[in-house]
């Protein structure tokens, strides 16, 4: 075996929620960072539980607060939300709760055993939700979204729906809670033992790179 193929690369971590706008418009830019530091850092996406238990309901609770904010992340990410996802908040009855797209992803993730096409599944549930107004509480929402990724569908759909599956994704919510993250999205770089808070919030690709690229050049000067 390589013993290069046994170094650990640096990892960033991308923190965020299924149903954070926020997270939507940076998911691009979090791609972006894959492509351009292939090789030299591995990323993973977590997830954070922005909506749960006691928070969870009908979207028309939180409509008018949402609404404020889809023209601010648009103008400032460049992502367009689309009309089946306002038409969604404006009817008010969509149940908005995190579990059900966060149980989804922590599923694709055990099922291929890469990090790397969870990034990319992450970004292709919110689109369904934000650009297509899906509702990700439904197995048949992620039954098209499997096909770009050849995973076999049924046995998606049966650990999306398995009781351990909904242990592990709360154990996932419970870990970002404890190290900290407050608000979504977050980007965490894991070096060895250490971990450093890269951006809090969304952050333009270019000043992302740069502090990645500035934070890798300090560690490897250790």
């Amino acid at each position: 075996m390589n013993p290069e193929s046994l170094v650990q690369l640096p990892e960033l971590l991308y923190v965020h929620d299924p149903l954070c706008g926020w997270c939507y418009g940076m998911s691009s830019v979090i791609n972006q960072v894959q492509r351009a530091f292939a090789g030299r850092v591995d990323v993973s996406v977590l997830c954070g539980g922005m909506v749960r238990d006691a928070d969870a309901g009908p979207i028309g609770e939180s409509w008018d607060y949402i609404r404020q904010a889809l023209g601010q992340v648009e103008d400032v990410t460049g992502v367009a939300f689309g009309e089946p996802f306002k038409a969604l908040g404006e009817a008010g009855t969509y149940y908005y709760d995190s579990e059900p797209p966060s149980r989804a992803i922590v599923a694709f993730r055990q099922l291929t055993q890469d990090p790397a096409r969870a990034v990319a599944f992450a970004h292709a549930v919110q689109t369904a939700f934000f650009r297509d107004g899906h509702d990700l509480n439904a197995a048949t929402t992620y039954a098209p979204l499997l096909a770009p990724f050849e995973v076999d569908e049924a046995e998606f759909l049966r650990r999306w729906a398995a009781p351990e599956t909904a242990t592990a994704t709360q154990q996932e919510l419970a870990a970002v809670a404890r190290i900290g993250v407050q608000g979504f999205p977050t980007a965490v770089v894991r070096i060895g033992e250490q971990g450093y808070v890269l951006a809090r919030g969304y952050q333009p690709f270019e000043q992302l790179r740069a502090g990645l690229e500035q934070l890798l050049r300090e560690e490897s000067g250790r």
